[in-house]
């Protein structure tokens, strides 16, 4: 199998057993025709339970397949030179985009009504890729637990889980019914699953309900390493790591995720990141916008602020959609204008990794998922040497962790069912990447936009924010309970707020 999903005995409340002899020979033999034998180097030494522990995790290891995946990651098809790609690079063209800043505004009205009659139909979901711990944020907790210092205190998760709600209650008046759900798909990793089940549990899902919140795990692939040879953590587990954010589509398929949707009557579905405190979940103009043009896949993007920004951009290339990192672009590219925009970028829709599904693509996973490529990211890996049973901690990369990123299904799609829709970055837009003090895209930066965009909502329904300069934090933090994207705020026309602060309801 390419993906393992892995369980102590233990947890299960099973008793370890000893491998019978012949089964043992048999996964040994495997593993020594595809030259991986020296995961066995220890068995011999181990006790009942750790050699059951070994046993089991190497047999949801294909050793052939993983040696596929490495020579394929390795030596993938020849890239084109930077002049090439030049050459086979567009724009996405005006059929498959639209913009939150030049749209007509009874268009957006339009795809927000459409949307928000999904929402109320029970058609929409939510999938969260949750990722990792917050190791590069200064914590060891999942990620979306992590509190960027809002005056609430509010964590990523409680943010996002309150803009579903809200969704909700918005349907919910406009519809003039009760009990209209969004179900909440999260996607964790191995290590974050646990963790993250127990801080919903403790805050009762947030008021969204235990069975409308689904909690799955994402694969993992073990770590070779630069020869190619599979990696011992212990001696008796595999050093593994996660498959990447594009392993959403063998988790979706391994899960019961697609089964539970189809039978809620799912038809639309928005995908996104854990680390965006701007991101507007369930977003009913975006689910409009997709479901109008009637796409399989559609993305957001903001603007490329400048030709220097180090973004993947969302275009045509060799005429299907797809993403083309920075990197990969030449200068000339980078700095072309759009002859029909002056002084705006040609190459400007920067990805977001913000994505809206057809369901009946999700459908079809079984079709494409095993053809998607493997990227090699080359890691520092600690792992026993198999030599003397060592631990070692490597001081350089070592070897290689197997990942896939989500949008490698694009060219998969003719471009018709491909759309792009440019928002506001300022509205949509601020990840969380770097530890406090950074200054860019870390805790105090996402703190800012939060609270900056506060302001900017008052300040358009008519009232005016006060703020104290000399204690160095402005901005007015509006809870998602009360206002979704500025809707309902007429009853600050007038009045006065005092800022730093926290607006929890009317």
């Amino acid at each position: 199998m390419e993906r393992l999903h892995l369980s102590s005995k233990e947890e299960e409340g099973v008793s370890a057993k000893e491998p019978k002899g012949e089964d043992l020979k048999e996964l040994q033999e495997r593993y020594d025709k595809a030259d991986q034998g020296h995961v066995f180097a220890f068995y011999d030494e181990l006790d009942v339970e750790d050699r059951a522990a070994l046993f089991d995790q190497l047999s949801t290891i294909d050793p052939d397949h993983i040696n596929s995946l490495i020579e394929k990651a390795l030596h993938p098809p020849k890239q084109p030179s930077a002049d090439e790609l030049a050459s086979v690079l567009k724009p996405l063209p005006e059929s498959a985009v639209a913009s939150i800043l030049d749209s007509k505004s009874e268009d957006i009205e339009s795809w927000y009504s459409s949307g928000l009659d999904l929402v109320g139909e029970g058609k929409v979901a939510v999938v969260l890729m949750a990722g990792g711990q917050g190791t590069r944020l200064g914590s060891s907790e999942p990620k979306g637990c992590f509190n960027i210092g809002l005056p609430s205190g509010k964590s990523l998760f409680q943010i996002q889980a309150e803009r579903i709600w809200k969704v909700q209650q918005l349907a919910e008046k406009k519809h003039g019914k009760k009990n209209i759900v969004i179900p909440w798909y999260i996607m964790t990793s191995g290590p974050t699953r646990g963790p993250t089940e127990k801080f919903f549990q403790e805050r009762d899902y947030f008021g969204l309900g235990k069975d409308n919140v689904v909690i799955f795990e994402q694969g993992v692939l073990p770590c070779v390493s630069n020869e190619g040879k599979i990696l011992l953590e212990t001696k008796s587990k595999v050093a593994v790591a996660p498959d990447g954010n594009g392993g959403i589509y063998q988790a979706l398929l391994m899960s019961s995720v697609r089964t539970d949707m189809r039978k809620r009557g799912i038809e639309h579905i928005h995908a996104y990141c854990v680390d965006n405190c701007l991101v507007k979940v369930a977003d009913p103009v975006f689910i409009g916008f997709a479901a109008t043009k009637d796409v399989d896949i559609a993305t957001k993007v903001v603007r490329k602020r400048s030709a220097k920004e180090p973004v993947g951009l969302i275009l045509l290339k060799y005429g299907k959609p797809d993403v083309v990192e920075y990197s990969e672009i030449d200068e000339a590219t980078a700095e072309a204008i759009d002859p029909k925009q002056p002084g705006v970028l040609k190459f400007r829709a920067a990805n977001i990794v913000n994505h809206y599904y057809s369901f009946r693509f999700l459908e079809t996973i079984e079709e494409w998922v095993h053809q998607l490529p493997h990227h090699v990211a080359r890691k520092k890996i600690p792992y026993i040497d198999t030599d003397n049973g060592k631990t070692v901690k490597p001081e350089k990369p070592n070897g290689i962790k197997l990942e896939q990123f989500v949008f490698d299904v694009f060219p998969r799609l003719s471009l018709e069912k491909f759309a792009s829709l440019e928002v506001k970055r300022e509205d949509e837009f601020s990840p969380l990447k770097n530890a406090r003090g950074t200054g860019e895209d870390d805790p105090d930066t996402s703190k800012k936009d939060i609270l900056n965009q506060g302001t900017r909502w008052i300040e358009s329904a008519g009232g005016t924010v006060i703020s104290e300069e000399e204690i160095g934090v402005t901005g007015v933090e509006i809870s998602p309970l009360i206002s979704y994207g500025g809707e309902g705020l007429e009853f600050l026309k007038g009045k006065d707020i005092k800022a730093p602060a926290v607006l929890e309801r009317e």
